[in-house]
C-alpha cells in the first residue's frame, strides 16, 4: 500500500503529514509508559522484523501480490503506542533508502500504515480478547483478527484520501473496489502472519508480549494467597 509521491495532491497530502506528525507525538509519551526493561530491546527486533517481512511478497490475485503492514502485529507485541513507532521507522528508511514510498507522501503512509493498522488491530484484539476465553491462547485468534481488519481499514482511508485528493485519472468507483477486495485478500495473509507470530512467541517467552499481560495480571489474582 505504499503510496508514491504525486499520487495524492498537495495540500492532502500536507493534512496527512500533520496528522502524522500529531500522531506521532502522542505516541512518543504513550510509548514511555509502554516501554521497560524487556520491551524497549523487543520494539526494535519488531521494526526489524517488520523490514524484513514486507520485503517478501505473497500473490493475493492476478497480477497482484501483498505484503505484511505489521501495524496490527507491533501494537500486539510492544503495545500500541510503540507499534505506531516501529512501523513508522520502518517507513522511513524504506522512503529514504529504497523509494519505497515517496518522501512526500511519507505522512501519508505514515497514517494508512502505522496509525490506522496500529490503532484499528489493536483495538480489535482487544475487544475480541474481552469476548473470548480468558486463557492465554485467546489472544492468537483475536491478534489475527485484529490484523485480518486493520488491513481493509486501511484500505477504505486510502479510498477516502484519493476522493479529496488523488492525481490519478482511475474512477473513484473502480478505486473502491480494487482497494477494498485486494486487501481483504491481504488481510488474510496478514492474519497468518501475525497470528503464527504472535503463537510463536507466546509459546516461548510470554512475558514479552504487551497485550499478554492481563492473562498474567488474571493469574496473579487468581493465586493470590487468602489472608
Amino acid at each position: 500500500m505504499h503510496v508514491p509521491d504525486g499520487f495524492i495532491n498537495a495540500p492532502v497530502s500536507l493534512a496527512t503529514g500533520l496528522v502524522a506528525v500529531a500522531g506521532l507525538a502522542v505516541c512518543l509519551r504513550g510509548a514511555q509508559r509502554e516501554l521497560d526493561d524487556k520491551t524497549a530491546p523487543l520494539a526494535g527486533l519488531v521494526a526489524a522484523f517488520i523490514f524484513a517481512v514486507q520485503m517478501l511478497n505473497f500473490p493475493v490475485a492476478v497480477g497482484t501480490s501483498g505484503h505484511l503492514m505489521g501495524g496490527a502485529l507491533a501494537a500486539v507485541l510492544v503495545g500500541p503506542y510503540t507499534g505506531v513507532l516501529c512501523v513508522s521507522v520502518v517507513l522511513l528508511v524504506q522512503a529514504l533508502f529504497f523509494a519505497d514510498g515517496g518522501l512526500t507522501a511519507l505522512g501519508t503512509n505514515i497514517v494508512l500504515m502505522a496509525l490506522v493498522t496500529a490503532v484499528v488491530g489493536y483495538t480489535i484484539t482487544v475487544l475480541a480478547q474481552a469476548v473470548l476465553p480468558n486463557v492465554r491462547g485467546s489472544l492468537v485468534p483475536a491478534a489475527a483478527l485484529g490484523a485480518l481488519v486493520s488491513v481493509p481499514a486501511a484500505a477504505l482511508v486510502f479510498v477516502l484520501l484519493f476522493a479529496l485528493g488523488g492525481n490519478a485519472d482511475i474512477p473513484l468507483g473502480e478505486v473502491v473496489a480494487g482497494m477494498t477486495g485486494v486487501h481483504v485478500l491481504i488481510g488474510i495473509g496478514e492474519a497468518t502472519i501475525t497470528g503464527l507470530t504472535v503463537g510463536s512467541i507466546l509459546a516461548v517467552r510470554p512475558d514479552l508480549v504487551y497485550a499478554a499481560r492481563r492473562y498474567r495480571q488474571d493469574l496473579a489474582i487468581h493465586h493470590a494467597p487468602a489472608r
